[in-house]
Formats: structure tokens, C-alpha cells, sequence
């Protein structure tokens, strides 16, 4: 069983920047891969971002260039720094762990899920 725990949501101004962490009860980061979604109200849950063991990463056509997912293998955590919010980016970010050695965008590849973190950007 793993537990992951996320934090760093809140609510910021278009423009801003946020850095949500997921951290992990036992070694996962550098093991298996880790990914962010989110999920607004009323829809369903949408890749973000993902990072390998090996640390490769993959990054959602509508983050791409603003996000960047990263790992520490060390603290067990895997980081989303958020750069030139949005209002759409609005939603509750979910990091999730997945048994698969590559990366997968399908949230149903994923095998543990931590409880999620608000992220609110205002126009």
C-alpha cells in the first residue's frame, strides 16, 4: 500500500506560479512513474504531467512550456511547478502513481491516488 500526499494548492492571481508536492510513503520516485492530474467541476480527470524512474517527463498539450514535473528521489516527493496561470487551470490536482516502468496518460493506469490539493486562479 502506498500513501500520497499532496499540497501547495491555493488560490493565485492569472499570472502567478504555484509548486505542488506528492509525497509518497515509501520509496516510489526514481522507482515507478508519477503523474499529475486534475479534474474541474463536473468533468473527468485530465493528464497534466508525468515523470519516469528514469525521469523522463510528458507534459499536456495545454501546460506545456508553463508546468514542469520533477522528482527527489532522496525526499520521496514529486514536485509540479506552475508557472503563467490561468483561469482554466482551475481545478483539484491529483498526483498519482502508477506500477507501469513508462508513462502512461490514462488515469486508469494509475494504481494510487493521494486525496488532492485546490487550485483556484482568478481573472
Amino acid at each position: 500500500q502506498v500513501q500520497l500526499v499532496e499540497s501547495g494548492g491555493g488560490l493565485v492571481q492569472a499570472g502567478g506560479s504555484l509548486r505542488l508536492s506528492c509525497a509518497a510513503s515509501r520509496r516510489t520516485v526514481g522507482r515507478y512513474a508519477m503523474g499529475w492530474f486534475r479534474q474541474g467541476p463536473g468533468k473527468e480527470r485530465d493528464f497534466v504531467a508525468a515523470i519516469t524512474s528514469g525521469g523522463s517527463t510528458n507534459y499536456a498539450d495545454s501546460v506545456k512550456g508553463r508546468f514542469t514535473i520533477s522528482g527527489d528521489n532522496v525526499k520521496n516527493t514529486v514536485y509540479l511547478q506552475m508557472n503563467s496561470l490561468k483561469p482554466e487551470d482551475t481545478a483539484v490536482y491529483y498526483c498519482g502513481m502508477t506500477f507501469r516502468a513508462t508513462m502512461t496518460r490514462g488515469p486508469d493506469d494509475y494504481a494510487y491516488w493521494g486525496q488532492g490539493t485546490q487550485v483556484t486562479v482568478s481573472s
